[in-house]
């Protein structure tokens, strides 16, 4: 207790309050290395999502476009022979360049069964639980380390960490002497390791600070939201919605919805979500002049309303949108995506250089302590 005080009072002049960050910086990075690196890789190979799910799943490949070209209805037939007597459909989806997808079943997402139809000839490809695959496996643990119920909680305060790591990096790099210039140069010690450590830090501080605000962005949402004044559903309706079972039998067909949804919004056909026991109606995602928008139509009447634009791969809207789009890459460019790989890639570098600054300097802490001791014994 007695050093902690010294530490903190100690950080009154420049050395001081250095030191107290150099140690923050060093404990850090040591704590939480095997944490960290598995994360960032995770989330950078993420960042290529689509090409992973393409090359680990050879099958679902189609050679058109992807787009519908039957009714709706002619999707859900062929499915039902891959799925469970009885078990709901949930939603059904057309990516460009990809399969039709049918997801079935209750509760969340990644228990759900989906099946990969073709959209020329509904013809089944593939079939697999929602949380199956490299890519699902990979997107689960960068969520959530695989930790139950507090995992994703576990994520957002490892981002906290990292941001941190990356506040103290650039101070620290920052030269106690001399111009900016002067930090940039590459020999500012005098082993590759610690050459390593500071340029790469500097190049990728701003970068990986940026992915490590917006993931605890998104971890902490609610939070967030209150501070930014995003609508955000409370606790108790964002668990019913999470848990909601699709309705088995609706009021209005997903034929007939469809076209009611189209006529209100003319375009290509992207998603539709089923009426849930929580929300009765269907939701349509519709494509139209480079934008995606959201109709929706009630199960019980058939009216039509448009939401407007929106994503339904993406939060509802607004600041945490923006912080997701930022955080993942998608739809921000190849430069931004390049960008976030390697932010995804350096912290790996950082950990283990630093990892062997750490256990160098342990030897030669206790080689200066033993000629210290050997003086004050003489």
């Amino acid at each position: 207790m007695a050093c902690l005080v010294q530490e903190v009072l100690g950080v009154a002049n420049k050395h001081g309050f250095r030191t107290f960050w150099f140690k923050i910086h060093k404990w850090l990075g040591i704590g939480l290395a095997l944490l960290v690196m598995p994360l960032s890789l995770s989330g950078s190979a993420l960042v290529w999502h689509d090409w992973l799910d393409d090359a680990g799943n050879p099958k679902r490949n189609i050679a058109g476009n992807g787009e519908a070209i039957l009714k709706p209805s002619a999707y859900i037939h062929a499915a039902r022979s891959s799925l469970d007597n009885g078990q709901p459909v949930a939603s059904l989806r057309f990516n460009e360049g990809h399969a039709a997808i049918v997801g079935a079943g209750s509760g969340l997402r990644a228990q759900r069964t989906n099946v990969w139809i073709d959209p020329a000839n509904a013809k089944v490809l593939d079939v697999a639980a929602g949380d199956a695959g490299l890519y699902r496996k990979m997107h689960a643990f960068h969520d959530s380390l695989f930790i139950p119920r507090i995992g994703r909680t576990v994520v957002g305060w490892l981002g906290v960490a990292m941001l941190l790591s990356s506040l103290t990096g650039l101070w620290l790099w920052w030269p106690t002497a001399g111009s900016v210039v002067r930090g940039m140069r590459w020999r500012r010690a005098k082993d590759t390791y610690t050459n390593l450590h500071h340029q790469a830090g500097f190049w990728i501080c701003i970068p990986l600070g940026m992915l490590s605000f917006t993931g605890i962005w998104i971890t902490f949402s609610s939070f967030f939201a209150m501070l930014s004044g995003d609508v955000q559903l409370n606790q108790a309706e964002r668990a019913a919605r999470m848990w909601a079972k699709p309705l088995v039998a609706t009021t209005t067909s997903v034929d007939a919805a469809t076209a009611a949804a189209l006529a209100n919004q003319p375009g290509k056909l992207v998603s539709i979500v089923w009426p849930t026991d929580f929300d009765a109606k269907w939701r349509f995602w519709v494509e139209h002049s480079d934008k995606v928008i959201e109709v929706t139509v009630m199960d019980a009447t058939g009216a039509t309303k448009r939401v407007g634009e929106s994503d339904p791969d993406q939060e509802p809207g607004g600041i945490a949108r923006i912080m997701r789009q930022m955080h993942d890459g998608a739809g921000m460019g190849l430069p931004w995506q390049i960008a976030i790989f390697i932010g995804g890639i350096m912290p790996v570098l950082l950990g283990i250089t630093g990892l062997v600054m750490w256990w160098r300097s342990r030897g030669w802490r206790a080689d200066v302590s033993r000629r210290m001791n050997d003086r004050n014994a003489a």
